[in-house]
């Protein structure tokens, strides 16, 4: 999959028909358009940040404000996709999208973009999305426009979130995801030990991870985990969920004494594309 990062203004692909460079006009068009109101009406960013401070205090949004991978050896933990279009929505005077600009062979060119239309800061990523689903069984090409478009979706996600992140600015995602934290350790009105059991039933039923195999993540018995712990199995969670990652690569299963995949005997269905970070991979 290749992607590339514009961050001068959008450019369509080196090959692109002339179809995909009208899109890209129009596409432009109708932003400079927006670029005329927004200078017309400036947001207030006090308001503005107190409007994302208000969003983050939603318990719903804060249960899905983070992701949480392993790479390299390392935890890898960020804004997930909701939050990053929370803030967007609430910054306000932000353009930004997916645009399919292009399909054939097997294949669509697609643009992830946002754009501040105030101060003309603009982040965009053009990629690749083959319209195949790797399964264990190998690659299983996608015909039903419907599968082709939530792929697409899932996999344009990511790249929303990157772009967005990268025009809000830092101290502001700081800030919402303290904020976030705040709320899931502030808003649990029930027992730490049964959301415990509530979480471990959820792992063991949607991914086959049994209570032994959490306890080795966290690295204490479940009779100890405390609400920061609970933050951790929420974002691993949301990162399972979205196919950011896989229970391995969280969890050790053979010492919890073996899981069979439940996916091995399960017919691949389309990824929902509402909970894609990946959406983003929500990536």
């Amino acid at each position: 999959m290749n992607g590339m990062t514009v961050n001068g203004g959008f450019s369509a692909p080196a090959a692109g028909s002339v179809q995909t460079e009208m899109m890209v006009s129009r596409q432009a068009q109708e932003v400079q358009a927006a670029m005329v109101i927004a200078k017309r009406f400036p947001r207030n960013e006090i308001e503005s940040y107190n409007r994302i401070m208000q969003a983050c205090r939603r318990k719903g949004l804060a249960e899905q404000a983070m992701y949480e991978y392993p790479r390299g050896g390392t935890k890898v933990v960020g804004p997930s996709i909701r939050l990053a279009e929370a803030m967007a929505q609430n910054w306000g005077n932000i353009d930004f999208g997916i645009m399919e600009l292009e399909q054939k062979n097997g294949e669509s060119q697609v643009m992830a973009y946002a754009w501040d239309l105030e101060t003309n800061t603009r982040q965009a990523k053009i990629f690749t999305v083959p319209h195949i689903r790797s399964t264990k069984k190998g690659n299983v090409p996608l015909t039903d426009p419907r599968d082709i478009y939530e792929l697409i979706a899932n996999q344009g996600a990511r790249r929303v979130r990157a772009c967005i992140l990268g025009i809000i600015p830092g101290d502001v995602q700081e800030a919402a995801v303290e904020q976030c934290n705040k709320t899931l350790l502030e808003g649990e009105e029930k027992p730490v030990i049964d959301i415990v059991r509530d979480m471990a039933a959820i792992f063991q039923k949607e991914f086959s991870v049994p209570l032994e195999a959490i306890e080795g993540y966290i690295g204490c018995k479940s009779e100890a985990f405390s609400m920061n712990d609970l933050i951790r199995l929420k974002r691993v969670y949301k990162s399972l969920k979205d196919g950011m990652a896989k229970r391995e690569d969280f969890f050790s299963l053979k010492a919890a004494g073996g899981v069979q995949d439940p996916f091995e005997s399960k017919k691949d269905g389309p990824v929902d594309a509402n909970k894609g970070d990946f959406d983003e991979a929500n990536k």
